[in-house]
């Protein structure tokens, strides 16, 4: 189809809009928020990150006497699922082309303080959490909002939000970032990729939460596995260059002006800016997502499955994005390059590292790229649709999924900058409300930590409510 120059004219300004409302959502107030949530979930829980190896021990421990859908392994993979994405590929090299290098500190530091909030926001969604009556486990911000502050309004401008953000952050990016590694790569046209993509979708999707999680726990080790050793083997190449990397890092990520206009050189501003939103995105502390698989475990406590969910963000940006971010910094100066628009997305930039191993660079690229991002849209759509079976009921579930699979489709032919930036607003919007019901609720928070972290295999006896959905 040929574009006419009122097609890119329309674009322009859709673009210039949603910059703009993206500069207000993801401007100081949210960095404040979103930090200042980390920061005080922290103090609040005791500094539950000492007790993330604890959390991995857990996370493959099976409970089988507990309710629940799913394993605890299964619930966190089927969380990790969605969360080692793009983001953690595409995304970090979008930050450092946007905010420097800068950055990639504030998006680690996003990560080790946002597992104090994946904590939390875990916590209170297995607490609330309800069993319907065909014994389906449900939780997540909508029913925390609704059973454990009554207001039910909010649980449901949640699921409105994480329902329309799931078409952004779970389908259409995701999607489109894998048409786009795969052309580059391998020259397949985009629209038969996004064919491909919402079949192989559609199959594992109407399967339910344990077809997904079922997927998740074969598929996620062995990316994530995949992914960081190719990372190791790059910075192995780039070796002369860690320090350096780290130091320009470090000290990037406090600079008040920019010293190179991007890569790896940026203001402090853009370098929080950018670090926290790709972080959130990464890792999603503190928007709400993961608790919602978090709530179908199979646990005897909220901290156990509060713990194991912790972990995700561990996984997912202290240690992948961490990866990701030397790779890419010590890939950049190895060659040189200080600064400038050099670059037109992450995956430029991504490749260009990748393409550094030999004969196999490319091809691991491509495998970690597809099978993160197509384990996302997987995650996703179970998100989805728990928020659309609370504000629309069971019926609302086959429209869903249709229309889920159908955006997969078309998602390769929207172009890929302004996909991003739809789906920031959309995350920032969903912080909004369940960062109400982690405030509201700390002292629920600590409560149940302080009464079962030190026991943990105490079982509530706390009938979970059965609803009628």
């Amino acid at each position: 189809m040929k574009h006419t120059k009122g097609d890119f004219i329309m674009y322009d300004v859709v673009q210039s809009i949603v910059d703009s409302i993206n500069g207000v959502l993801w401007g100081w107030a949210m960095i404040i928020v979103l930090l200042g949530t980390h920061l005080y979930m922290t103090v609040r829980t005791g500094f539950i990150q000492k007790k993330t190896w604890t959390a991995i021990k857990l996370s493959v421990t099976k409970d089988p006497d507990a309710e629940g859908e799913v394993t605890q392994f299964g619930a966190l993979t089927t969380a990790l699922a969605s969360t080692i994405g793009t983001g953690n590929i595409i995304g970090v090299g979008i930050a450092i082309a946007a905010g420097g290098a800068g950055a990639v500190l504030w998006c680690w530091l996003t990560g080790v303080f946002g597992i104090a909030t994946k904590y939390a926001e875990s916590l209170i969604a297995v607490k609330y959490r309800v069993k319907t009556s065909d014994g389906h486990m449900q939780g997540g911000a909508m029913y925390a909002l609704e059973r454990g502050l009554k207001m039910k309004w909010l649980g449901m401008a949640f699921a409105i939000l994480a329902g329309l953000a799931s078409f952004g952050i779970g389908s259409a990016v995701q999607v489109n970032a894998i048409a786009d590694v795969v052309e580059r790569n391998m020259g397949i046209n985009r629209s038969t990729i996004g064919i491909v993509i919402a079949i192989a979708s559609a199959l594992v999707i109407f399967g339910g939460i344990k077809t997904i999680a079922s997927v998740c726990e074969k598929l996620v080790p062995f990316m994530a596995f995949f992914y960081v050793l190719g990372c190791l083997i790059i910075c192995g190449m780039n070796y002369e260059f860690i320090i350096p990397a780290i130091t320009t890092i470090c000290k990037s990520a406090f600079t008040f002006r920019a010293v190179g206009g991007g890569l790896l050189g940026s203001g402090l501003m853009m370098a929080m800016r950018y670090g926290v939103a790709r972080g959130l995105f990464s890792n999603e502390s503190g928007m709400g997502s993961a608790p919602i698989a978090a709530a179908a475990a199979q646990t005897r406590n909220p901290v156990r499955q509060a713990l194991v969910s912790s972990t995700g963000t561990f996984w997912d940006t202290v240690v992948v994005c961490l990866m990701t971010g030397l790779t890419l910094v010590t890939t950049l100066m190895k060659n040189g390059i200080e600064g400038g628009p050099i670059f037109e997305d992450g995956a430029a930039l991504t490749t260009m590292a990748f393409n550094q191993i030999p004969i196999i660079g490319p091809t691991i690229l491509v495998v970690g790229i597809i099978s993160f991002a197509f384990s996302t849209v997987l995650g996703w759509a179970y998100y989805g649709e728990r928020c659309v079976e609370y504000f629309a009921g069971k019926k609302g579930l086959i429209p869903y999924r249709v229309l889920y699979v159908l955006v997969a489709a078309i998602a390769p032919i929207v172009t890929v900058s302004l996909v991003w930036d739809i789906a920031d607003i959309l995350n920032a919007l969903m912080v909004v409300p369940n960062v109400i019901a982690m405030w509201a609720l700390s002292g629920v928070i600590v409560k149940e930590t302080k009464m079962y972290i030190n026991d943990l295999d105490k079982k509530d006896d706390t009938p979970v409510p059965i609803i009628d959905k």
